[in-house]
């Protein structure tokens, strides 16, 4: 199979399973197929107080998935760095810590080569002050390390799942429930403002809370039928994702993962354009002649989580700040450590350049700076 049609069929998977949950693993295996590795999950993770769970995944055993959010999440070198990485970039070992030193850890000898496992290729689909969510695909030993073509293909994929996963989040359990005969029917019962677009902009159906959004008409506006954004650079992405969904799920690419809209009185929204032209989406849309749904929610407030604005001020890179995070949390060296699975050594070159970097001397200050840095939301 060519690489364009492979790609068609991963991403048609990614988009039918926006909206039914049962297409979801199904989904995954199609990317960790296209990717290139055994296994893949769609999780959320809390780099700082290391805790985690799973949404969906395969390839992984549920005793292992047990054992990694009881017990190694803590050892996994990988927690904290990959949440300092770009939104949508793909993520591997070696852009964390030296692979050399990712084998010798307790992590990878307890956790990552029993299962016959080298590297998972990560990255981050949306990041708050306190958690982020994120897939992983999984390499086996036969797939090898991750390299330059894993890298290229996952890019490919990252933006349509971000886009997959945002407007899975907008889908109330209320809309899930739905027995309705028509996509449009199941669509009305969201929270979020929601319009069937055709490939012009024409208007074909918008949900209770669409209306409302349109008659105050400060982010959106029904013009002739045509929904018109009052931001000229959110009408031009509007406009060309549209256009684009004539040309099947890959040309969407990474336009409209998340339009930002704002009102006069500064309220942010964010908008998402579901592609409803392939796989089974096109069949419910057909009676329409829908091209995409848009669908419009207020943004969340958020900020940096507090270990990255500690790394960023500092300068700091992972392998110091894991070793700063596991100060705190263990404080003795030797304890630090085993903890990391690095030698003690190690572990006092990277506290000698933290106290450089922080301008302290000893590891109870070390412990009062991250205080500092600590966030006040609640988690």
């Amino acid at each position: 199979m060519r690489e364009a049609e492979h790609l068609e069929r991963v991403l048609g998977a990614i988009y039918d399973a926006a909206l039914d949950r049962s297409l979801r693993v199904p989904a995954l295996m199609e990317v960790a197929g296209f990717v290139g590795g055994s296994g893949a999950s769609l999780f959320a993770k809390d780099p700082y107080s290391r805790t985690g769970s799973t949404v969906y995944d395969f390839g992984i055993s549920e005793e292992y998935k047990r054992l990694y959010f009881e017990r190694y999440i803590r050892y996994d070198p990988m927690s904290v760095g990959q949440f300092f990485g770009d939104v949508g970039e793909p993520i591997a070992v070696e852009d964390i810590v030296p692979y050399d030193e990712f084998v010798e850890t307790r992590f990878f000898q307890e956790w990552v080569r029993p299962q016959g496992l080298v590297d998972p290729l990560t990255a981050i689909l949306d990041k708050s002050a306190t958690a982020g969510s994120f897939v992983s695909v999984f390499r086996h030993e036969r797939d090898g390390v991750v390299d330059e073509e894993a890298r290229r293909r996952m890019r490919l994929v990252v933006p349509h799942l971000r886009r997959a996963v945002s407007i899975t989040a907008l889908v109330k359990t209320t809309a899930a429930q739905a027995r309705a005969a028509s996509l449009a029917e199941t669509l009305d019962c969201l929270r979020a403002g929601m319009f069937l677009l055709n490939r012009g902009g024409r208007i074909l159906h918008a949900n209770a809370a669409g209306h409302m959004i349109l008659e105050q008409g400060e982010m959106l506006r029904a013009i002739h039928g045509r929904l018109i954004a009052t931001s000229a650079e959110a009408q031009r992405t509007l406009a060309d994702v549209l256009a684009d969904t004539a040309k099947g799920d890959a040309a969407v690419g990474g336009r409209g993962v998340a339009m930002p809209l704002s009102t006069p009185g500064g309220e942010v929204y964010v908008a998402h354009v579901l592609p409803l032209t392939s796989g089974r989406r096109r069949i419910a849309a057909a009676g329409m002649q829908a091209a995409a749904a848009l669908f419009v929610d207020k943004a969340a407030l958020g900020t940096s989580p507090a270990p990255e604005a500690l790394a960023k001020h500092y300068k700091l890179t992972p392998s110091e700040l894991r070793v700063l995070l596991a100060t705190v949390d263990v404080g003795r060296i030797a304890d630090v450590a085993e903890m990391l699975g690095i030698a003690e050594s190690t572990v006092r070159t990277h506290l000698g350049r933290l106290y450089d970097k922080t301008g302290t001397s000893r590891q109870p200050d070390l412990i009062k700076l991250v205080a500092q840095f600590s966030t006040p939301l609640l988690r």
